[in-house]
């Protein structure tokens, strides 16, 4: 009898991107809300994808069903 496939978690698949290179990508907190009073430098920076690393990055493909 064949096992179960994990569900993919929505909010992290909403939230998380997964690389051709297999890297998990992510964009930074604070840049939904009050931009107007924020440094534009500041916010260009947030823009850009992060990499998440570590126990964070196992956990991030588990929830979207990658391993």
């Amino acid at each position: 009898m064949a096992k179960n496939k994990p569900k993919t978690r929505k909010s992290a698949s909403k939230r998380f991107k997964v690389s051709p290179k297999g890297k998990v990508l992510n964009r930074g907190q604070g840049f939904r809300h009050l931009r107007g009073k924020k440094n534009k430098s500041w916010l260009r920076s947030k823009k850009k994808l992060l990499e998440v690393s570590g126990r964070m990055k196992r956990k991030v493909l588990m929830m979207l069903g990658k391993k």
